[in-house]
């Protein structure tokens, strides 16, 4: 039966499971035979990666195609104000291709977030300020581009959500096993939660609910 993983991927891990020994691996925290991620996270990304050892699941939710939804909290330099925003919600020409578009709107810091590690840099003369963007593509590096070509250079970002999964009750490092939807071509079954190391504190349940209200 297939096997879906939800992994928060914490800061400075490589998304693949092997390495040469110099930073840390999705080895150091998935000890799952046979899996392998269904897209990509940036090295210096955190938050959301799903694994299957389901070729046409990994298919369906890798493949920008089928057009999954992918949420973003972005942390950046300055303070976009609504003519950068429009611009984000319109398309980005990035050069090499202009993006499609998508859902901005600001946010405040939420106050389940953990301390990145290393933590981002400080510059007391430049405020900073928090998005929630919603692709529906994945380009190499998208939202660093899309929010550097207005102005406003990525920090932090963390995804919180592919299709309709969802970051919610998982800390830096740890996963959780969960049902495949039918719509993803394979079998259901039932949820289980596990725990492989990691940092920081759980996500409490009730500022997740309030998340999903957002």
């Amino acid at each position: 039966m297939s096997r879906l993983i939800l992994l928060n991927k914490p800061y400075g891990v490589v998304c693949q499971f092997s390495g040469d020994g110099t930073r840390p691996t999705l080895a150091d925290h998935v000890g799952v035979p046979g899996v392998y991620p269904a897209g990509r996270l940036d090295t210096d990304s955190e938050g959301l990666l799903l694994l299957t050892d389901d070729g046409g699941v990994q298919h369906r939710i890798a493949d920008p195609k089928h057009k999954l939804p992918k949420t973003y909290l972005a942390q950046v330099e300055g303070e976009p104000d609504d003519a950068a925003l429009a611009r984000l919600r319109a398309g980005v020409n990035l050069g090499d291709f202009i993006t499609r578009p998508c859902e901005v709107r600001r946010v405040t810091q939420p106050d389940w977030l953990w301390p990145r590690d290393p933590p981002v840099r400080f510059r007391k003369s430049v405020p900073t300020s928090w998005l929630e963007i919603v692709l529906r593509e994945g380009k190499n590096r998208q939202v660093r581009r899309m929010t550097a070509a207005v102005g406003f250079p990525t920090l932090r970002l963390i995804r919180l959500a592919v299709g309709p999964f969802r970051l919610d009750g998982l800390a830096p490092g740890i996963w959780r096993e969960e049902s495949i939807p039918a719509e993803l071509g394979a079998a259901t079954r039932p949820d289980r939660v596990r725990r492989q190391g990691g940092r920081g504190g759980r996500i409490p349940q009730r500022t997740n609910a309030a998340e999903r209200r957002r």
